[in-house]
């Protein structure tokens, strides 16, 4: 009897598998996913109230008459460029923010040269220097109305008095000064920090050896400081620009938008809700919006042109 052996049978082969990396595309939308709801959040809250605006300025839409209600084009725009009184909010809103950005930056500037220098209690400095950018602009403007302008009781004329001095009415003779001085004192802090910021960014190492070669404060001062603030000052003035030109906390508590300190914000306001006109209110808020985009634009390049620089020196 002869014994078979069986060869044993091969063992199968192992299936090989590989796992494809995700596509690029794929790991974006992954990334991306966290933000999701947080964007839809802000479409539905920002976007969506724009695109009805938008919707809104092309109609001939007085709220009191809701039924008389037709197509107009592009015939709110037309009258908004072409009203007396809307064509001098817009001039106010331009002077209004020419005078406040400038002199907060000159304002700014200085105090930002007084915090760069070492001296005692400079903390307390600072921050009692900020304090007026914390404070809520309403009651910022309520402060200068009452504390400061009133020609009764306001510290200003305390002080005239005490002195000897006249008691001038302040916010009806200079109107539109008294708006710009609250806005200056508001807004001064912010052009300080961002100065300040900038200032002690600066080479230490070149104002050393500018100092070693015998240049004096001033010519530091106008050769190297001022050329390396450029980008902060230009970034100062244009975010300084997009909220001051969409003021309207000031101008309606000091002077409710009469002698002549209606700016374009205000005006909006008049036509909404006191002239009860619908879409020419949209059409002007949606040029406020435009302009505002614009002045945003010029912000965002200045801001990242200073990433880039902050970056090519690391």
């Amino acid at each position: 009897m002869s014994a078979t052996t069986t060869a044993p049978s091969a063992a199968p082969d192992r299936v090989s598998t590989t796992v494809r990396p995700p596509s690029p595309r794929l790991r974006a939308w992954a990334t991306r996913a966290p933000l999701l709801p947080a964007l839809i959040f802000m479409i539905a809250v920002t976007q969506l109230p724009f695109v009805a605006t938008l919707v809104i300025s092309f109609f001939d839409w007085n709220s009191l008459y809701p039924d008389a209600r037709s197509f107009a084009g592009f015939g709110n725009y037309g009258d908004v460029l072409s009203d007396p009184a809307l064509r001098k909010s817009v001039w106010t809103t331009i002077l209004l923010t020419v005078a406040v950005v400038l002199a907060s930056l000159v304002l700014g500037l200085a105090l930002a040269l007084l915090l760069d220098r070492r001296f005692k209690g400079r903390g307390v400095v600072r921050t009692l220097l900020i304090a007026p950018f914390l404070v809520v602009p309403v009651a910022a403007a309520l402060l200068w109305k009452h504390v400061l302008y009133n020609p009764e009781y306001g510290l200003f004329n305390g002080l005239l008095h005490y002195v000897g001095g006249p008691q001038p009415d302040w916010i009806s003779n200079t109107p539109l000064l008294a708006v710009e001085a609250a806005l200056v004192w508001q807004w001064t802090p912010f052009m300080m920090l961002i100065l300040l910021a900038g200032l002690q960014s600066r080479d230490q190492q070149q104002i050393e050896a500018a100092r070693v070669d015998g240049a004096s404060d001033w010519q530091i001062f106008v050769h190297l400081t001022l050329p390396h603030l450029r980008r902060y000052l230009e970034l100062g003035a244009l975010l300084g620009s997009i909220y001051i030109v969409q003021n309207f906390d000031a101008v309606f508590t000091i002077t409710s938008g009469g002698l002549g300190t209606a700016n374009l914000p205000y005006t909006v306001y008049q036509s909404f809700y006191q002239a009860h006109e619908n879409g020419l209110a949209s059409a002007a808020g949606v040029l406020v919006v435009i302009g505002s985009i614009v002045i945003a634009t010029f912000a965002l390049r200045v801001v990242s042109s200073l990433f880039r620089e902050e970056v090519g020196r690391a």
